[in-house]
């Protein structure tokens, strides 16, 4: 009988599907990285266009930038649920800023109006946040069933 459990085992272990290898969490993985991306180009085009003038917010913009660039081509190399976590915050902070910005202020800028840039930039930051959980989750479950079976 334990001949026999040794032999299911390893063929068990094997019909585990990486959340890698699925098709679907790829084109998800590069939804989030093209999103992440996309929040940091629109964040560099407003730093160029007299952004960079503000006090603080100013050099905010800058720093999005940078970590929007590292976050989106890091989650293109590496598969990890890390970068996955690191994308959703950012995709929310970013969000949340502009939320805060739009209603109260923030830093002494309040964001009057909704225009084009800002509807591209809140659907690319809601889908890096939204995406980037989805992502964590499946690879943390994927990762919990291969050491379940293995």
């Amino acid at each position: 009988m334990s001949e026999s459990v040794a032999t299911r085992r390893p063929s068990a272990a094997r019909s585990v599907v990486t959340a890698e290898a699925t098709p679907a969490l790829q084109v998800v993985r590069g939804l989030v990285a093209a999103a992440v991306l996309l929040s940091a180009d629109i964040h560099l085009v407003l730093y160029l266009d007299g952004f960079s003038d503000i006090p603080v917010i100013g050099p905010l913009f800058l720093v999005n930038v940078v970590a929007g660039l590292i976050i989106g081509v890091a989650l293109l190399i590496i598969r990890h649920w890390f970068l996955a976590f690191v994308a959703a915050g950012f995709g929310a902070a970013t969000f949340a800023a502009y939320l805060i910005s739009a209603t109260v202020g923030l830093f002494g800028v309040q964001e009057q109006n909704w225009d084009a840039q800002a509807v591209l930039a809140a659907v690319a930051e809601v889908v890096a946040a939204v995406g980037g959980v989805v992502l964590m989750v499946v690879w943390l479950r994927s990762r919990t069933r291969a050491n379940t079976v293995g």
